[in-house]
């Protein structure tokens, strides 16, 4: 790409995550000099299938799987520093070293011992019906400490060892005081076995710790070409979506600004990705869900089940409704419409247009989560299709039923599909429209 062609982009979710961005992130990678991760901690789960091998990215953007691309973790993500090395380490033994092509916020946050500790008495603590469904990673205490501040510790911390000490120990000594009052006294926590962990934290990733903000408008100076990764899915979004069952972060191009530290003016590709049906991890409302043998199915056929906790995930059909909410939130310009392929077969398929509550039929989706809980879907069905679209490389070899549910996803949502995905390789994604002129999707399936 020349100079005049540098474009800046953003890959993120129109649903409650699993939407496919690890894919679409990657296969766009050769047309970008760097990936930056903006929001979200080691709760969310990346899929980039390479060849006969798949990589499961939890924090490292997945923009790492390709050499020449700098990977950045922006101020805006919450960092658990050994899932962190974990992760470099099982990447290295597979031959794919991505130390020194990475780089971490000194403004971000660091997820500890401590963080995933309270989010897992909570969970537990909490009565049926009442429970979030984390993943218990600790993001959500991780978010809290960084907004009441004077219990949160950053990566710029780890540069200044003595002060980091006596700052971890009267935390520590805190966070035990309220566990035990709020949960009483069964667990562990100890304050040498997290700054044991800080320390090795520090010897590893010391180097790789820089003001990201300042690299990143550096990098627009010098016309490099900046894409703009998110975590998880607008629907989970701690603003816009189903509240209180969310996450803690801005999971849309709107959480580039204070996830990236960068103003996204010149983002000119907001890709928004979805599956052609609907899934959801936890809990919360799905107002087309499927808890019938149909749901099975699509379960089964499309491997749903969770990246990073395995849990089987809730399946349903196409809802219409919530991602043309999450369109309009995020002004959407390219839709990448992901497991076509796992609805092949289906005589008919369903698509969620609106939904009755108290029985009144709508096309907004509302913030009261008591109304999303018992609305009905009001669903279209449309015919299916059948053979395995594996071995698809174009639009045009898609089957005539397969090109017309898309068009009626285009018609709903008010944005063209521009990437289809009919399989979890590289090569198994269809392109079209002026997005085409970034991916070379003929190129060896190797990383």
């Amino acid at each position: 790409m020349t100079a005049v062609d540098k474009q800046q982009a953003c890959v993120f979710g129109l649903s409650w995550g699993d939407e496919g961005k690890g894919k679409i992130v990657d296969l766009l990678c050769p047309a970008f000099d760097v990936v930056t991760r903006f929001n979200g901690g080691a709760n969310a789960g990346h899929t980039v299938c390479v060849g006969d091998e798949t990589f499961a990215l939890h924090l490292l953007p997945a923009g790492v799987l390709r050499p020449n691309v700098l990977g950045v973790i922006g101020p805006g993500v919450v960092v658990d520093p050994i899932a962190l090395l974990s992760e470099i380490d099982g990447l290295a033994a597979r031959g794919v070293d991505v130390a020194g092509q990475l780089r971490i916020s000194d403004r971000a946050h660091l997820v500890l011992p401590y963080h995933k500790l309270e989010d897992q008495l909570s969970e537990k603590a909490a009565s049926e019906g009442k429970r979030i469904g984390t993943t218990s990673r600790g993001i959500g205490p991780c978010y809290a400490d960084k907004m009441k501040r004077s219990a949160a510790v950053r990566f710029v911390d780890l540069l200044n060892k003595d002060a980091l000490q006596q700052r971890v120990r009267r935390i520590v000594e805190q966070r035990r005081a309220m566990l035990s009052t709020r949960y009483g006294d069964d667990f562990e926590l100890d304050a040498d076995a997290v700054l044991a962990d800080l320390e090795t934290a520090r010897s590893r990733l010391a180097p790789s710790i820089c003001d990201t903000s300042e690299l990143l408008h550096e990098a627009a100076d010098e016309q490099k070409s900046l894409l703009f990764e998110g975590a998880n899915g607008i629907l989970l979004d701690v603003d816009h979506g189903t509240y209180p069952f969310v996450t803690s972060s801005s999971a849309g191009p709107h959480g580039i600004w204070a996830g990236a530290g960068f103003a996204p003016l010149e983002v000119t590709f907001r890709i928004g990705t979805t599956k052609a049906y609907a899934t959801r991890v936890g809990a919360g409302p799905f107002v087309s869900e499927l808890e019938n043998v149909v749901g099975d199915r699509i379960r089964e056929a499309g491997h749903e089940y969770g990246t990073t906790t395995g849990r089987p995930r809730r399946c349903g059909w196409f809802d219409a409704v919530s991602c043309t909410y999450a369109a309009r939130l995020s002004s959407v310009t390219d839709i990448a419409l992901t497991h076509l392929d796992t609805l092949s077969g289906f005589e008919q398929i369903g698509v969620c247009v609106a939904y009755r509550i108290d029985g009144k039929t709508t096309t907004r989706f509302p913030a009261d989560t008591s109304l999303l809980l018992r609305a009905e879907p009001v669903v279209e069905f449309v015919p299916g299709w059948t053979g395995d679209l594996r071995s698809v490389r174009t639009f045009d070899e898609l089957p005539e039923e397969a090109n017309a549910y898309i068009e009626r996803v285009e018609a709903l949502v008010g944005a063209p599909v521009t990437l289809a995905g009919v399989g979890p390789d590289r090569s198994q994604t269809l392109v079209r429209g002026r997005i085409r002129r970034l991916i070379d999707v003929s190129e060896p399936t190797t990383a």
